[in-house]
C-alpha cells in the first residue's frame, strides 16, 4: 500500500509549467470528474486573502482567464498518472468578511474543449472515409496540445467518389467528429497521458473489455474477510429499463422482425445470468442506413442501452492502493454471488485535500451472477442470436465489405503503460496527504 501521494499542478497557455509554491500553497481542493462516455472537467478551489499573491498578481495578469491549459498528475508508489489535461472554462470569486475563508474556484473542460471553437461548416472533404476525416481533424491539435489520435476502422468504411458527391463538415471539429462516430456506433473520447502534455484521441466502439492504454485496478471488496478497500458499496437492477430492440429489413416485399443482440464481442456478457427484456421496441432512424451501416449501429445501440445493473461507491485511495481509472473493467468481491463479478466503470470523481484522496464511482454491467464463463458464451443463446442477425443484414446488402459484421476487439499500436516519472521539481506539488491509519 503507498504511505504518500504527491499532487503537481501544471498551468500554461499551451506548455504547461508547474504552478508557483503560493498557489499549491492555497490549494484546498481539487475535484476532477471523469466519464466515460461523456465530457470531463475539473474544479479547483483555492483560500485567497486580499493581499494573496492569486489575487494581486496572478488574476490580474491572467493566469487563470480561460482557455489556459491545466494539467493535472498525481504520483503514487513512484508511478504517475495524469488525472486531467483540460482548459479553464470559469472563474468564480467568493470573498468574506472573515480572514481567509475567501475562496476562489477555477473550473474547466477536458481538451474536448479546444475542438469545439471553430464553425467549419463547409469544408469539403473528397475521396476520404470517416476514419480519415478523424484523423486528420484530430491531427490538427498535435502540435498545441500533444493529441494523438486512435482511429479504429470499421466494417462500414466507405470512400466516397468524388465526382458524385464530396462530403462537408457540419459544425466544429468536435461536433463532426461525434457525427461520424454516432453513424457507425461509436463513441470519442480524449484520454489524458499516458505522460504529462499528451493525450489519446479515442474514436472507436465502446470497449466493455480491458482497454490496453488503461491499467487494469486491483478488486473492489466490501465485506471481505477484512481485506476491504472501499467505504460504501451499493447496487441496483432495473428489471423494467432492459428493452428488446427489433429491425426490420425488408426481403423481398415482406417485412421481417429481427432481435437486435445486445452483446457483442466488444460488450461481452460480464455475467452467467442475462436479465429477459421485458419491453420490444422498434429500434428508430435506420431507414437512411445500408443493411451493414444498419446492423453496426443497431447493435452498439443495443449494447448501451443492456446495462441495467448498477452501482456506485465510494473508496479512500490510500486505503484502495491504487486509483481507479474510468472507462474500464474492474472486479468487485464481497457483495455476493449475484452482485459479485466484473463491472465497467463508467465515471469516478476524484477529490484530493491536503492529508485525504477519495473517489467516487458508478459501475454498470449487462449480466447478474458473478463469473461471466466463456466471453462468447452469447453465440448460443436462443434469444439473442449474434450470428443470425449478422447474416440477415448481410444478406441483405448489396456489397460485403471485408471483414464481416465486426471490429477490432484490441486496437492496434503498442501498449501504452501508465508512466512512472515524476513531474518537474521547483514547485506545483501538495505532498501532506498521509497514509490512512
Amino acid at each position: 500500500m503507498a504511505s504518500e501521494i504527491t499532487l503537481s499542478l501544471l498551468i500554461g497557455a499551451v506548455q504547461p509549467s508547474p504552478v508557483p509554491r503560493e498557489v499549491m500553497e492555497s490549494l484546498v481542493s481539487a475535484s476532477v470528474q471523469v466519464s466515460a462516455t461523456g465530457k470531463s472537467g475539473f474544479d479547483l478551489s483555492f483560500a485567497v486573502s486580499k493581499g494573496s499573491p492569486l489575487l494581486t498578481d496572478l488574476l490580474p495578469t491572467g493566469y487563470f482567464d480561460p482557455p489556459t491549459r491545466v494539467i493535472l498528475v498525481v504520483t503514487m508508489a513512484g508511478s504517475a498518472t495524469v488525472l486531467m489535461d483540460g482548459v479553464i472554462t470559469f472563474q468564480e470569486m467568493v470573498p468574506s468578511d472573515e480572514p481567509g475563508k475567501a475562496v476562489l474556484s477555477i473550473k474547466g473542460d477536458d481538451l474536448t474543449r479546444m475542438l469545439d471553437l471553430v464553425d467549419l461548416s463547409g469544408f469539403p472533404w473528397p475521396a476520404m472515409p470517416a476514419e480519415a476525416r478523424v484523423a486528420i481533424a484530430v491531427g490538427k491539435y498535435i502540435p498545441l496540445y500533444g493529441i494523438v489520435p486512435i482511429v479504429i476502422p470499421s466494417v462500414l468504411i466507405d470512400v466516397p467518389n468524388p465526382v458524385a458527391h464530396i462530403p462537408v463538415q457540419r459544425g466544429t471539429d468536435l461536433n463532426y467528429i461525434k457525427t461520424l462516430a454516432d453513424r457507425v456506433g461509436y463513441v470519442f473520447f480524449i484520454q489524458p497521458g499516458p505522460l504529462p502534455g499528451m493525450n489519446l484521441a479515442y474514436w472507436g466502439p465502446m470497449l466493455r473489455t480491458a482497454i490496453p492504454f488503461l491499467p487494469v485496478p486491483p478488486p473492489i471488496a466490501i465485506d471481505w474477510d477484512g481485506a476491504s478497500n472501499v467505504e460504501s458499496l451499493q447496487f441496483s437492477f432495473d428489471g423494467f429499463a432492459k428493452t428488446q430492440w427489433v429491425v426490420v429489413i425488408q426481403v423481398g416485399s415482406i417485412p421481417v422482425p429481427i432481435p437486435v443482440p445486445d452483446i457483442n464481442p466488444i460488450s461481452p456478457p460480464l455475467g452467467r445470468k442475462s436479465p429477459i427484456p421485458l419491453k420490444i421496441s422498434p429500434m428508430p432512424g435506420l431507414a437512411k442506413y445500408t443493411p451493414l451501416q444498419a446492423a453496426g449501429i443497431a447493435l452498439a445501440q443495443a449494447a448501451s442501452t443492456a446495462n441495467v445493473i448498477s452501482g456506485q461507491g465510494t473508496l479512500d485511495v490510500l486505503r484502495y492502493g491504487a486509483i481507479l481509472p474510468a472507462r474500464t473493467l474492474v472486479d468487485v468481491r464481497g457483495a455476493g454471488v449475484t452482485y459479485d463479478g466484473q463491472y465497467f466503470v463508467d465515471s469516478t470523481t476524484h477529490t484530493i485535500k491536503p492529508g485525504s484522496y477519495k473517489q467516487s464511482f458508478t459501475l454498470s454491467r449487462n449480466a447478474l451472477i458473478a463469473g461471466s464463463g466463456d466471453p462468447l458464451s452469447y453465440l448460443t443463446s436462443q434469444v439473442q442470436e449474434l450470428g443470425g442477425f449478422a447474416t440477415a443484414a448481410a444478406n441483405s446488402a448489396t456489397t460485403v465489405l471485408p471483414g464481416g459484421l465486426g471490429v477490432p476487439t484490441t486496437p492496434p499500436g503498442p501498449l501504452l503503460p501508465v508512466p512512472t516519472p515524476v513531474p518537474s521539481p521547483g514547485g506545483g506539488r501538495i505532498t501532506a496527504l498521509p497514509a490512512s491509519p
